[in-house]
């Protein structure tokens, strides 16, 4: 049997991440493959940093969050590259709270971007970023 978790855990269990990483946290997407965990250095090369808003998920509901406010911002790269990756980091940029692959709609990414094939100064924008506690 798969073992399940209460809907009211789920949903403290989401909300009290949004409280451990913090108010306005920092969005970096980079190129390639994610790190082998959050613990490990940065990899690949940054496409784009981005301050979150203040409030940056919604209230748990059902089991799952969705992001809120505007999640965008100008690339700062030379030339040309591919996002691939993201990570999602304290509000001092140090420390890594959660890391996840970034894509295109219907590529099955963690985080959907409005494109992956990003110039310099292009403004990027996250599509859609949601959140889902295990358990159900």
């Amino acid at each position: 049997m798969t073992i399940q978790l209460g809907l009211l855990y789920r949903n403290n269990l989401l909300d009290t991440f949004e409280t451990t990483v913090s108010v306005s946290p920092k969005l970096w997407i980079f190129t390639g493959s994610p790190p082998a965990n959050c613990a490990a250095v940065d990899s690949g090369s940054i496409i784009i940093a981005i301050d979150l808003p203040s409030d940056w998920m919604s209230v748990a509901s059902n089991g799952s969050k969705v992001m809120t406010g505007g999640w965008s911002g100008s690339a700062t790269i030379s030339g040309s590259a591919t996002a691939g990756h993201f990570r999602i980091k304290n509000n001092g940029g140090s420390v890594v709270h959660m890391q996840g692959t970034s894509g295109s709609t219907g590529s099955g990414a963690d985080m959907i971007l409005n494109d992956v094939d990003i110039y310099n100064q292009q403004f990027v924008t996250v599509v859609t970023f949601n959140l889902i506690a295990p358990g159900a």
